[in-house]
Protein backbone atom coordinates (compact mmCIF):
# COMPACT_ATOMS: atom_id res chain seq x y z
CA UNK A 1 0.00 0.00 0.00
CA UNK A 2 1.53 3.42 -0.67
CA UNK A 3 2.28 5.50 1.54
CA UNK A 4 1.19 9.32 2.36
CA UNK A 5 3.16 11.68 4.10
CA UNK A 6 3.41 13.98 6.88
CA UNK A 7 3.01 16.53 4.29
CA UNK A 8 0.03 14.41 2.41
CA UNK A 9 -2.01 14.12 4.95
CA UNK A 10 -2.02 17.89 5.80
CA UNK A 11 -2.88 18.76 2.48
CA UNK A 12 -5.44 16.29 2.03
CA UNK A 13 -7.19 17.19 5.54
CA UNK A 14 -8.77 21.12 5.83
CA UNK A 15 -10.23 20.30 9.65
CA UNK A 16 -6.29 19.56 9.61
CA UNK A 17 -5.13 22.77 8.36
CA UNK A 18 -8.31 24.86 9.93
CA UNK A 19 -6.21 24.40 13.33
CA UNK A 20 -3.79 26.51 12.61
CA UNK A 21 -5.06 30.38 12.70
CA UNK A 22 -1.79 31.79 13.00
CA UNK A 23 1.42 32.92 10.96
CA UNK A 24 2.93 30.08 9.48
CA UNK A 25 7.14 29.04 9.02
CA UNK A 26 8.35 26.43 6.78
CA UNK A 27 11.43 24.53 7.50
CA UNK A 28 12.37 22.38 3.94
CA UNK A 29 14.27 21.52 1.18
CA UNK A 30 14.43 20.22 -2.49
CA UNK A 31 12.98 16.53 -1.23
CA UNK A 32 9.64 18.49 0.51
CA UNK A 33 7.43 17.17 -2.14
CA UNK A 34 4.29 15.30 -1.83
CA UNK A 35 2.66 12.37 -3.71
CA UNK A 36 2.23 14.32 -6.81
CA UNK A 37 5.62 16.01 -6.84
CA UNK A 38 4.47 19.45 -5.67
CA UNK A 39 6.82 21.44 -3.49
CA UNK A 40 5.51 21.76 0.05
CA UNK A 41 6.28 25.96 -0.14
CA UNK A 42 3.85 26.34 -3.10
CA UNK A 43 1.28 23.93 -0.99
CA UNK A 44 1.56 25.94 2.20
CA UNK A 45 1.01 29.32 -0.30
CA UNK A 46 -2.07 27.60 -1.33
CA UNK A 47 -3.33 26.77 2.26
CA UNK A 48 -2.55 29.41 4.14
CA UNK A 49 -1.99 32.31 1.73
CA UNK A 50 -0.84 35.63 3.53
CA UNK A 51 -0.08 33.85 6.61
CA UNK A 52 2.69 31.96 5.20
CA UNK A 53 5.82 34.40 6.72
CA UNK A 54 9.05 32.75 6.05
CA UNK A 55 10.76 29.78 4.97
CA UNK A 56 14.09 28.05 6.31
CA UNK A 57 16.38 25.87 4.80
CA UNK A 58 18.93 23.24 6.39
CA UNK A 59 22.64 22.28 5.37
CA UNK A 60 23.23 22.53 1.61
CA UNK A 61 20.13 24.87 1.35
CA UNK A 62 16.75 25.29 0.94
CA UNK A 63 17.29 24.49 -3.11
CA UNK A 64 19.69 21.69 -1.92
CA UNK A 65 22.20 22.70 -4.14
CA UNK A 66 25.68 23.35 -1.81
CA UNK A 67 27.73 20.93 -2.06
CA UNK A 68 30.43 20.32 0.37
CA UNK A 69 30.45 20.40 4.81
CA UNK A 70 31.12 23.98 6.30
CA UNK A 71 29.96 25.94 2.58
CA UNK A 72 27.13 28.25 4.27
CA UNK A 73 24.18 29.37 2.03
CA UNK A 74 22.96 32.92 2.81
CA UNK A 75 19.52 34.47 3.69
CA UNK A 76 17.32 35.99 0.97
CA UNK A 77 13.95 37.28 -0.34
CA UNK A 78 12.41 33.98 -2.70
CA UNK A 79 11.62 35.73 -5.78
CA UNK A 80 8.17 33.97 -6.62
CA UNK A 81 6.74 34.07 -3.14
CA UNK A 82 8.32 37.26 -1.93
CA UNK A 83 9.18 35.88 1.47
CA UNK A 84 12.12 35.46 3.34
CA UNK A 85 14.39 32.49 3.00
CA UNK A 86 16.60 32.00 6.25
CA UNK A 87 19.25 29.35 6.33
CA UNK A 88 20.09 27.73 9.43
CA UNK A 89 23.71 26.61 8.37
CA UNK A 90 25.47 30.03 7.89
CA UNK A 91 26.50 32.44 10.63
CA UNK A 92 23.93 30.47 12.82
CA UNK A 93 22.86 26.88 12.93
CA UNK A 94 20.12 28.35 15.55
CA UNK A 95 16.92 30.12 14.47
CA UNK A 96 17.86 33.40 16.03
CA UNK A 97 15.18 35.44 18.20
CA UNK A 98 14.69 37.91 14.62
CA UNK A 99 14.10 34.79 12.25
CA UNK A 100 11.30 33.38 14.83
CA UNK A 101 9.31 36.78 15.11
CA UNK A 102 5.76 37.08 14.70
CA UNK A 103 5.56 32.77 13.90
CA UNK A 104 2.90 30.89 15.35
CA UNK A 105 2.80 27.46 13.95
CA UNK A 106 6.71 26.69 12.72
CA UNK A 107 6.30 23.45 10.39
CA UNK A 108 9.66 21.06 9.49
CA UNK A 109 9.30 18.80 6.66
CA UNK A 110 12.67 17.40 5.91
CA UNK A 111 13.75 14.14 4.34
CA UNK A 112 15.99 12.22 6.89
CA UNK A 113 18.50 9.35 5.70
CA UNK A 114 17.93 7.45 9.12
CA UNK A 115 21.66 7.83 10.21
CA UNK A 116 22.84 9.82 13.07
CA UNK A 117 25.38 11.88 11.20
CA UNK A 118 23.20 13.12 8.84
CA UNK A 119 22.41 17.07 10.15
CA UNK A 120 18.77 17.83 9.18
CA UNK A 121 17.78 16.12 12.78
CA UNK A 122 20.13 18.31 14.41
CA UNK A 123 18.70 21.40 12.93
CA UNK A 124 15.35 20.26 13.91
CA UNK A 125 16.33 19.76 17.55
CA UNK A 126 18.24 22.99 18.01
CA UNK A 127 14.94 24.47 16.42
CA UNK A 128 13.21 22.93 19.07
CA UNK A 129 15.69 23.91 21.70
CA UNK A 130 15.23 27.33 20.98
CA UNK A 131 11.62 27.76 20.91
CA UNK A 132 11.41 26.98 24.47
CA UNK A 133 9.82 29.11 26.40
CA UNK A 134 8.43 30.53 23.23
CA UNK A 135 5.17 30.79 21.74
CA UNK A 136 5.41 29.00 18.73
CA UNK A 137 4.38 25.53 17.66
CA UNK A 138 6.36 23.28 15.68
CA UNK A 139 4.81 20.67 13.56
CA UNK A 140 7.05 17.65 12.15
CA UNK A 141 5.14 16.79 8.96
CA UNK A 142 6.83 12.85 9.17
CA UNK A 143 8.27 11.41 6.73
CA UNK A 144 10.09 7.52 5.91
CA UNK A 145 13.43 6.71 7.70
CA UNK A 146 14.29 5.24 4.01
CA UNK A 147 16.93 2.03 5.63
CA UNK A 148 13.86 1.23 7.65
CA UNK A 149 12.82 1.32 10.89
CA UNK A 150 13.62 -2.03 12.58
CA UNK A 151 17.48 -2.48 11.77
CA UNK A 152 19.68 -0.44 14.28
CA UNK A 153 23.35 -0.58 14.52
CA UNK A 154 26.36 1.24 15.40
CA UNK A 155 27.67 2.71 18.49
CA UNK A 156 26.34 5.20 20.65
CA UNK A 157 27.99 8.64 20.62
CA UNK A 158 29.79 9.13 23.52
CA UNK A 159 28.82 12.95 24.93
CA UNK A 160 32.49 14.25 24.71
CA UNK A 161 32.34 14.04 20.65
CA UNK A 162 29.20 15.81 20.60
CA UNK A 163 29.49 18.04 17.46
CA UNK A 164 26.90 19.25 14.31
CA UNK A 165 27.12 15.47 13.01
CA UNK A 166 26.51 13.82 16.32
CA UNK A 167 24.14 15.90 19.58
CA UNK A 168 22.44 13.04 20.98
CA UNK A 169 23.08 9.39 22.50
CA UNK A 170 21.75 7.35 19.66
CA UNK A 171 23.18 4.91 17.50
CA UNK A 172 24.53 5.48 14.25
CA UNK A 173 21.68 3.71 12.21
CA UNK A 174 19.27 5.06 14.43
CA UNK A 175 15.79 3.37 13.11
CA UNK A 176 13.57 6.85 13.43
CA UNK A 177 11.63 8.94 11.36
CA UNK A 178 12.11 12.75 11.71
CA UNK A 179 9.06 12.69 14.14
CA UNK A 180 10.06 10.26 16.28
CA UNK A 181 13.37 11.84 16.29
CA UNK A 182 11.68 15.08 17.55
CA UNK A 183 9.61 13.18 20.13
CA UNK A 184 12.75 11.24 21.78
CA UNK A 185 14.38 14.49 21.96
CA UNK A 186 11.37 16.21 23.97
CA UNK A 187 11.28 12.81 26.15
CA UNK A 188 14.96 12.04 26.80
CA UNK A 189 17.09 15.25 26.10
CA UNK A 190 16.16 18.28 27.65
CA UNK A 191 14.09 19.52 30.63
CA UNK A 192 11.66 21.93 28.91
CA UNK A 193 9.47 20.63 26.44
CA UNK A 194 8.10 22.95 23.79
CA UNK A 195 4.25 22.84 22.10
CA UNK A 196 5.06 19.62 19.44
CA UNK A 197 3.12 18.33 17.26
CA UNK A 198 4.14 15.30 14.90
CA UNK A 199 1.69 14.84 11.44
CA UNK A 200 1.85 11.46 11.29
CA UNK A 201 2.48 9.17 7.96
CA UNK A 202 -0.71 6.43 6.86
CA UNK A 203 0.08 3.40 5.98
CA UNK A 204 4.24 3.33 7.21
CA UNK A 205 5.45 0.21 8.47
CA UNK A 206 8.35 -0.49 10.31
CA UNK A 207 9.93 -2.48 8.03
CA UNK A 208 9.35 -0.81 4.94
CA UNK A 209 12.66 0.41 2.88
CA UNK A 210 11.80 3.30 0.59
CA UNK A 211 11.03 1.83 -2.44
CA UNK A 212 8.46 0.09 -0.11
CA UNK A 213 6.45 3.21 -0.11
CA UNK A 214 5.93 4.27 -3.53
CA UNK A 215 6.64 7.62 -3.03
CA UNK A 216 8.59 9.41 -4.91
CA UNK A 217 12.27 10.03 -4.24
CA UNK A 218 14.07 13.46 -4.93
CA UNK A 219 17.89 13.98 -3.19
CA UNK A 220 17.63 15.34 -0.06
CA UNK A 221 21.52 16.86 -0.28
CA UNK A 222 23.59 16.49 -3.50
CA UNK A 223 25.30 13.55 -3.54
CA UNK A 224 22.48 10.96 -2.26
CA UNK A 225 20.65 11.16 -5.55
CA UNK A 226 19.71 7.42 -5.58
CA UNK A 227 17.78 5.35 -2.48
CA UNK A 228 20.89 3.23 -3.01
CA UNK A 229 23.35 5.62 -1.45
CA UNK A 230 21.25 5.66 1.43
CA UNK A 231 21.44 2.09 2.55
CA UNK A 232 25.80 2.59 2.06
CA UNK A 233 25.36 6.03 3.66
CA UNK A 234 26.03 4.60 6.74
CA UNK A 235 28.97 2.65 5.87
CA UNK A 236 30.93 5.10 3.25
CA UNK A 237 30.20 8.22 5.78
CA UNK A 238 32.66 7.46 7.50
CA UNK A 239 35.31 8.24 4.77
CA UNK A 240 34.42 11.69 5.20
CA UNK A 241 36.70 11.50 8.47
CA UNK A 242 39.83 10.19 5.81
CA UNK A 243 41.59 11.41 2.87
CA UNK A 244 39.80 8.20 0.84
CA UNK A 245 37.19 9.63 -1.62
CA UNK A 246 33.63 8.60 -0.57
CA UNK A 247 32.63 9.08 -4.28
CA UNK A 248 31.67 12.66 -4.42
CA UNK A 249 32.59 13.94 -7.90
CA UNK A 250 30.88 10.99 -9.78
CA UNK A 251 27.40 9.60 -10.28
CA UNK A 252 27.72 7.07 -7.42
CA UNK A 253 28.83 8.95 -4.62
CA UNK A 254 28.23 7.59 -1.62
CA UNK A 255 28.29 3.86 -3.08
CA UNK A 256 31.90 3.79 -3.66
CA UNK A 257 35.09 4.43 -1.89
CA UNK A 258 38.82 5.00 -3.51
CA UNK A 259 42.04 6.60 -3.22
CA UNK A 260 44.95 6.78 -6.01
CA UNK A 261 47.18 4.48 -4.80
CA UNK A 262 44.92 1.36 -4.33
CA UNK A 263 44.97 -1.29 -7.21
CA UNK A 264 41.92 -2.68 -6.50
CA UNK A 265 41.99 -5.83 -8.70
CA UNK A 266 44.70 -7.33 -6.68
CA UNK A 267 43.61 -6.30 -3.23
CA UNK A 268 40.32 -7.91 -3.65
CA UNK A 269 41.73 -11.00 -5.13
CA UNK A 270 44.77 -11.33 -3.10
CA UNK A 271 43.32 -10.55 0.46
CA UNK A 272 40.13 -8.77 0.73
CA UNK A 273 37.95 -11.76 -1.07
CA UNK A 274 39.29 -13.70 1.96
CA UNK A 275 39.06 -11.34 4.69
CA UNK A 276 34.87 -10.66 3.46
CA UNK A 277 34.43 -14.42 3.57
CA UNK A 278 36.11 -14.84 6.94
CA UNK A 279 34.13 -11.89 8.47
CA UNK A 280 31.17 -13.47 7.94
CA UNK A 281 29.76 -9.98 6.96
CA UNK A 282 26.65 -11.02 4.01
CA UNK A 283 24.00 -9.14 1.80
CA UNK A 284 26.21 -7.59 0.01
CA UNK A 285 29.53 -7.46 -2.99
CA UNK A 286 31.85 -5.14 -3.10
CA UNK A 287 32.87 -5.02 -7.13
CA UNK A 288 36.71 -3.40 -7.53
CA UNK A 289 36.33 -0.40 -9.54
CA UNK A 290 38.59 2.40 -10.86
CA UNK A 291 36.79 6.24 -11.11
CA UNK A 292 38.12 9.70 -11.50
CA UNK A 293 36.45 12.44 -9.39
CA UNK A 294 35.47 15.31 -11.01
CA UNK A 295 35.88 17.63 -8.10
CA UNK A 296 36.40 17.47 -4.10
CA UNK A 297 39.03 15.05 -2.79
CA UNK A 298 41.21 13.53 -5.46
CA UNK A 299 39.43 15.42 -8.23
CA UNK A 300 40.57 15.10 -11.79
CA UNK A 301 42.95 12.07 -10.72
CA UNK A 302 42.18 8.48 -10.82
CA UNK A 303 41.14 6.51 -8.07
CA UNK A 304 41.14 2.77 -7.62
CA UNK A 305 38.29 1.38 -4.96
CA UNK A 306 35.05 -0.49 -4.31
CA UNK A 307 31.59 0.06 -4.95
CA UNK A 308 29.05 -1.39 -2.67
CA UNK A 309 26.74 -3.88 -4.04
CA UNK A 310 23.58 -4.61 -1.67
CA UNK A 311 22.26 -8.28 -2.35
CA UNK A 312 20.22 -8.75 0.28
CA UNK A 313 18.85 -5.28 2.22
CA UNK A 314 17.39 -7.33 5.31
CA UNK A 315 20.98 -8.74 5.89
CA UNK A 316 23.14 -6.08 5.05
CA UNK A 317 24.79 -3.53 8.06
CA UNK A 318 26.58 -0.94 6.62
CA UNK A 319 27.94 0.16 9.76
CA UNK A 320 30.24 -2.83 10.46
CA UNK A 321 30.71 -3.14 6.52
CA UNK A 322 32.18 0.43 6.44
CA UNK A 323 34.35 0.03 9.44
CA UNK A 324 35.82 -3.76 8.61
CA UNK A 325 36.55 -2.31 4.83
CA UNK A 326 38.00 1.26 6.59
CA UNK A 327 40.26 -1.32 8.75
CA UNK A 328 41.46 -3.17 5.56
CA UNK A 329 42.16 0.15 3.38
CA UNK A 330 44.20 1.49 6.56
CA UNK A 331 46.50 -1.15 6.69
CA UNK A 332 46.53 -1.72 2.72
CA UNK A 333 47.40 1.88 1.97
CA UNK A 334 49.83 2.31 5.69
CA UNK A 335 51.73 6.02 5.11
CA UNK A 336 49.58 6.44 2.11
CA UNK A 337 46.28 6.34 4.08
CA UNK A 338 45.43 9.57 6.27
CA UNK A 339 42.82 10.71 8.13
CA UNK A 340 41.29 13.44 7.60
CA UNK A 341 42.58 16.92 9.45
CA UNK A 342 40.27 19.27 11.79
CA UNK A 343 38.43 21.48 11.00
CA UNK A 344 35.17 19.45 10.49
CA UNK A 345 31.68 20.94 11.28
CA UNK A 346 33.14 23.51 12.96
CA UNK A 347 34.88 21.72 15.39
CA UNK A 348 38.87 22.77 15.11
CA UNK A 349 40.34 20.45 17.39
CA UNK A 350 38.93 16.79 16.94
CA UNK A 351 39.66 14.50 14.67
CA UNK A 352 36.86 14.11 12.06
CA UNK A 353 36.80 10.49 12.52
CA UNK A 354 36.17 10.66 15.92
CA UNK A 355 33.57 13.23 15.22
CA UNK A 356 31.84 10.84 13.08
CA UNK A 357 32.21 8.04 14.76
CA UNK A 358 31.23 9.36 18.08
CA UNK A 359 34.39 7.86 19.93
CA UNK A 360 38.16 8.21 19.45
CA UNK A 361 37.86 3.69 20.17
CA UNK A 362 36.47 2.70 16.52
CA UNK A 363 39.67 4.79 14.93
CA UNK A 364 42.04 2.98 17.34
CA UNK A 365 40.36 -0.77 16.45
CA UNK A 366 40.43 -0.05 13.22
CA UNK A 367 45.09 1.37 13.78
CA UNK A 368 45.38 -1.87 15.89
CA UNK A 369 43.99 -4.07 13.04
CA UNK A 370 41.60 -5.93 15.91
CA UNK A 371 39.23 -7.94 15.26
CA UNK A 372 35.52 -8.09 13.82
CA UNK A 373 33.91 -9.61 16.75
CA UNK A 374 35.63 -6.54 18.97
CA UNK A 375 32.78 -4.49 17.09
CA UNK A 376 30.36 -6.17 19.41
CA UNK A 377 31.52 -4.01 22.35
CA UNK A 378 30.68 -0.82 20.62
CA UNK A 379 26.66 -1.87 20.05
CA UNK A 380 25.79 -1.18 23.93
CA UNK A 381 21.99 -0.76 22.66
CA UNK A 382 19.96 -1.93 24.81
CA UNK A 383 18.90 1.20 26.90
CA UNK A 384 18.34 3.15 23.31
CA UNK A 385 15.90 0.16 22.25
CA UNK A 386 14.22 0.93 25.48
CA UNK A 387 14.02 4.32 24.98
CA UNK A 388 12.23 4.59 21.38
CA UNK A 389 9.83 1.80 22.12
CA UNK A 390 8.26 4.56 24.34
CA UNK A 391 7.88 6.71 21.50
CA UNK A 392 7.42 4.87 18.63
CA UNK A 393 4.57 6.10 16.22
CA UNK A 394 4.35 3.32 14.11
CA UNK A 395 4.26 -0.51 14.12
Amino acid sequence: MKVYTGLDVLVKDKSLQNKFKGNVALLCHNASIDTTFTHAALKFKDIFGSRFIKMFGPQHGFSTDVQDNMVETNHYIHPHFNIPVYSLYSETRIPTDKMLENIDHFFVDLQDVGCRVYTYIYTLTLLLEKCIGKDIQVIVLDRPNPINGINIEGNILKPEFESFVGLHPIPVRHGMTIGEVALMHQKFWVKEEVNLEVIKMQYWKRDMFFEDTKLPWLLPSPNLARTESTYTFPATVLFEGTLLSEGRGTTQSLEIVGHPKIEPFAFYENHLLDCIKKSKLVGFELRPITFLPTFQKHGGTVCGGFQIHITDKKAFKPWRIGQFLMRELYHYLGDDFQWKRPPYEYNYTQKPIDLINGTDKLRHWVENNESIEMLDIFEELESYKHELNEIKLYL
